[in-house]
């Protein structure tokens, strides 16, 4: 395991832009540079590197991240492998985190065996693909699915003959144990060994890094099985893994989405036909594996099953996969076909057009469920209103508490004739399933009154008298964010490059009065920005926002000041330094505020000191990752400020000044009945004048 530590050394000694710029050409475009993606296709530069930030950004597609985000996406590196490569390019040798002498043998064992299964597999490819060339049979099944010698060469398509050992010709050991572990060669009862994939098209099954894992065999003629797949090995698990993800990670981009269909063939004839963002799961059922691996790529997942009842069971079986998985700021989508095709034949019998309007019109995951549950149940009886809750209920209970979990609650309890609070109860009832998990930092905040802004006791402490409404407390607690406001290869058959060809895929300061840090007291109210522009666009006007991702769906908005304090972390993480844990206590007095937290912790205890180790540093599936990943847009717009510690301190001013007027407000609340309650809303008042007069300065 690489230590944390030696990340962030190493994301301080790079540049990003001498990274980014050994593939892609860069020009100056004001303190950023900017390029032509390489993760879509683009004629327009869309794709931002911030030396400062440390970090690159696409407004075209979204890709974003560090040094190390950047060599893992573009060149299918792993982690540790970017990590090295980096790291060799600085002078750093790479250290192993608390491993034992026997541990670091056992890793470099394992990186060996490794090691060997893929280049026997890469061996094995290149086999099957020369093969191909010579076998006018298994040309002409591709041929007469609609397949060109681009695409098949794209996916790196081969073929397997009928000898039984074929691979002898490529390993002259044909007795390697290895064989028989990277799942080319089978061993009967009796010794006697032959090659697993025979008579078949052969589909090369990558990881999401690129790299060769296994295979899929496909028959031509009669013959079962028709799909055939590589044994369970050291480093192929088919529940795991989605065969075309590799392939089409740049149009699964591109058109922000991906589709999952149910066979290779449906992959590479959607792709044959200009559908790139197609996978599929490798014969199995979908598991909760391939889901996380599928919103990985996206936060748009489309399901495509045929509409017979084999395709709704599969349908049903992913959905079941997904609910744990829900979130309100991601859309899943189930598409059944007519029973006579499946998508391969659809776009091919229609067009690809054709089969993108019925992705548009793909039901909702919420739809599907609902309706699903109501075709099982006559819910015009009692009895199969009660039993469609007792189904539901696992269903339900899977999905993690948020928007999505109640819109659903609600929907169901219309449904069977029951209302919110009454599923709710049952719901309640039958326990947390596996879902419930509760939003962190988010304790409910009373609405009461308190003294109007500015309105404390006065310079003779006298109190003043409770009164109804007119206070602002802080906006609700959200984890959402809002953004700123605002073909010549068609006789390829006959001669197919080599296996590494390009043509082909192959290869703490105390407080000193009211002011907060080195800044002492503020100078402006923090919400004053008139004289004060904040971002830089083509077109718009300094206070506008720049362009930027579009909000999530289903995920209300992070309120204004966490944003504000949010952007300001991300464009001067260096702010951290000056914070002790008086001011973390004054963020903890804003509940909403626990990602800003959470982010200076981050900084703090990571040594993280740009956007790009930021990123790095956060923990992948964590509420702060994602908020951060959805920010990126408007801070890589965002003009350096000229204070970014004046804004800080003032930010922290309002805090405190919302938690004291709420703490007033439950003073008044509870009748101010003993002296200590006066006493203490004398004081409340007292410290609130004191903020007042400090950011009026």
């Amino acid at each position: 395991m690489i230590p944390d530590s030696f990340i962030q050394e190493l994301l301080a000694r790079v540049d990003i832009a001498e990274v980014v710029g050994r593939y892609v050409q860069l020009r100056k475009g004001g303190a950023n540079l900017l390029g032509l993606c390489p993760f879509h296709n683009e004629k327009s530069p869309s794709f931002t590197v911030s030396p400062v930030k440390q970090f690159y950004h696409c407004f075209g597609c979204g890709a974003h991240g560090s040094a190390i985000t950047f060599l893992m996406e573009h060149t299918g590196a792993s982690f540790p492998e970017a990590v090295r490569s980096l790291a060799s390019t600085v002078g750093l040798s790479v250290p192993e985190e608390n491993r034992s002498p026997r541990q670091q043998a056992e890793d470099a064992r394992r990186r060996e065996e490794v090691s060997r299964h893929s280049q026997m597999l890469e061996m094995a490819l290149a086999h099957y693909r020369k093969s191909l060339k010579q076998s006018p049979a298994a040309i002409r099944y591709l041929q007469e699915r609609g397949l060109t010698g681009t695409i098949a060469a794209q996916f790196g398509l081969g073929w397997a003959d009928a000898d039984r050992q074929g691979l002898a010709k490529v390993f002259p050991r044909y007795d390697d144990p290895l064989l028989v572990e990277a799942g080319l060669v089978i061993e009967s009862e009796d010794g006697r060994r032959y090659d697993r994939f025979r008579d078949r098209v052969m589909f090369p099954i990558r990881n999401a890094r690129g790299h060769l894992i296994g295979f899929g065999g496909r028959v031509i003629g009669k013959g079962e099985p028709k799909y055939l797949n590589s044994p369970e090995t050291p480093i192929f698990s088919k529940g795991n893994e989605l065969y075309g993800l590799w392939e089409g990670r740049l149009a699964v981009r591109s058109e922000g989405q991906v589709v999952v269909v149910e066979g290779y063939m449906d992959v590479v004839g959607l792709a044959q036909q200009g559908v790139g963002n197609a996978v599929a799961t490798l014969g199995t059922a979908t598991t909760p594996t391939h889901v996380q691996k599928l919103l990985r790529a996206s936060d748009k997942v489309v399901f495509s099953f045929d509409g017979d009842k084999a395709g709704r069971r599969a349908a049903w079986r992913a959905l079941q996969a997904c609910l744990p998985l829900l979130r309100d700021d991601i859309s899943i989508r189930f598409l059944f076909l007519p029973d006579d095709h499946d998508p391969d034949s659809y776009v091919r019998a229609f067009g690809p057009e054709a089969f993108r309007a019925c992705l548009d019109e793909a039901v909702a995951l919420s739809r599907f469920l609902l309706d699903e549950l109501a075709s099982r149940h006559d819910l015009s009886e009692v009895e199969g209103r009660a039993a469609c809750v007792h189904e539901a209920k696992p269903l339900l209970l899977a999905v993690p508490e948020g928007t999505l979990r109640l819109q659903l609650q609600h929907e169901l309890a219309r449904q069977v004739l029951l209302t919110s609070d009454e599923l709710a109860g049952i719901l309640a009832a039958a326990g947390p399933g596996p879902g419930a998990k509760p939003v962190p930092g988010r304790p409910s905040v009373p609405a009461a009154s308190a003294p109007p802004a500015g309105q404390g006791a006065g310079d003779h402490g006298e109190l003043p008298p409770p009164w109804e409404g007119g206070m602002v407390v802080p906006d609700d607690p959200d984890l959402g964010w809002q953004p700123a406001e605002s073909g010549g290869e068609e006789g390829y058959y006959g001669g197919y490059p080599d296996a590494g060809s390009s043509s082909g895929y192959g290869g703490g300061q105390a407080q000193q009065g009211p002011g907060y840090g080195k800044g002492g007291g503020g100078r402006r109210n923090f919400g004053d920005r008139k004289d004060r522009g904040e971002w830089k666009g083509k077109g718009r006007g300094r206070d506008e926002g720049p362009p930027s991702l579009a909000p999530p769906p289903g995920r209300r908005p992070v309120t204004s000041l966490a944003k504000r304090l949010l952007r300001l972390l991300l464009s001067h993480p260096e702010l951290v330094d000056e914070m002790g844990e008086q001011q973390l206590e004054v963020l903890d007095k804003g509940p909403h505020l626990h990602l800003v937290r959470d982010l200076v912790v981050l900084a703090q205890a990571s040594g993280a000191r740009h956007l790009g180790a930021l990123l790095q540093a956060a923990e992948p599936d964590s509420d702060l990752a994602l908020v951060l990943q959805q920010a990126l847009a408007d801070v890589m717009a965002q003009a350096e400020l000229p204070e970014p510690q004046v804004e800080w301190e003032d930010a922290l001013r309002r805090i405190e000044l919302d938690a004291l007027r709420i703490e007033q407000s439950e003073l008044v609340r509870g009748g101010l009945a003993d002296p200590a309650a006066k006493a203490h809303y004398l004081e409340l008042s007292q410290r609130i004048t004191v903020l007042n007069k400090s950011s009026a300065r």
